[in-house]
């Protein structure tokens, strides 16, 4: 195996990270974002009002996107299993 195959394999594994995390990042920022909005307005400061919708905005986004999620991480997991047999030939 050559470098090049390694920097390939990292390149496509990071993508995945990204790509897979980013629904759940976005969705806690853009929640984040608007609580903050709200709470700079209200004047109210309270760490909870900024966890509990967080979460529950998580907790939703990954029942929306996770049999996409799962999907695309299988996917690159066959991926990486059928590249075992030419790493070592």
């Amino acid at each position: 195996m050559d470098v090049a195959s390694v920097m390939d394999i990292g390149r496509h594994a990071l993508f995945v990270v990204v790509l897979v995390a980013s629904p759940m990042l976005g969705l806690g920022l853009l929640v984040g974002l608007i609580i903050g909005i709200l709470q700079a307005a209200t004047s109210v400061n309270e760490m909870t009002l900024t966890f509990v919708p967080k979460l529950f905005a998580v907790g939703l986004g990954i029942a929306f996107f996770g049999p996409w999620m799962i999907s695309t991480l299988i996917e690159f997991a066959t991926g990486m299993f059928n590249r075992i047999p030419g790493i070592f030939f």
